[in-house]
């Protein structure tokens, strides 16, 4: 019988270095790319939520929503939607959170609306650099 090194070859010692270092290599390119996705897009400009409603009147409703911002030197602007009954959107309103302000706020705003509303949605705010609601 015939040995199996002999028939198919052996790896040298160079060929598994290489392929360790090939290997290295692409860990710590796969490293770096996820260091930099969460540092990125895990801490955003700014972002919202919606803590509450209250349906005012057929052709008023009011949000309250908190508005988190990196700095206070962000502009940010968040979209307000009230929608009916039917899930038609009755009225939106466009909020801009100016800098100077505190980073952490708490806003309450009315939105008109075309017909009585059933629920509101923060659909999320945006700023320069970031071009997702969030």
């Amino acid at each position: 019988m015939t040995d199996l090194a002999d028939r198919y070859g052996t790896r040298t010692s160079t060929s598994r270095k290489g392929l360790v270092a090939v290997m290295v290599i692409l860990a710590g390119v796969g490293l770096s790319w996820l260091a930099w996705v969460m540092l990125v897009h895990g801490r955003p400009l700014v972002q919202s939520d919606l803590n509450g409603f209250e349906t005012v009147d057929a052709h008023t409703t009011t949000a309250e929503f908190t508005v988190v911002r990196r700095d206070d030197r962000v502009r940010a602007s968040c979209l307000i939607r009230a929608f009916a009954a039917d899930h038609a959107i009755v009225g939106e309103l466009d909020v801009a959170v100016g800098p100077g302000a505190p980073t952490t706020q708490t806003l309450e705003r009315a939105v008109r609306t075309e017909r009585q509303a059933t629920s509101v949605e923060v659909v999320g705010c945006v700023a320069d650099g970031q071009s997702q609601r969030r």
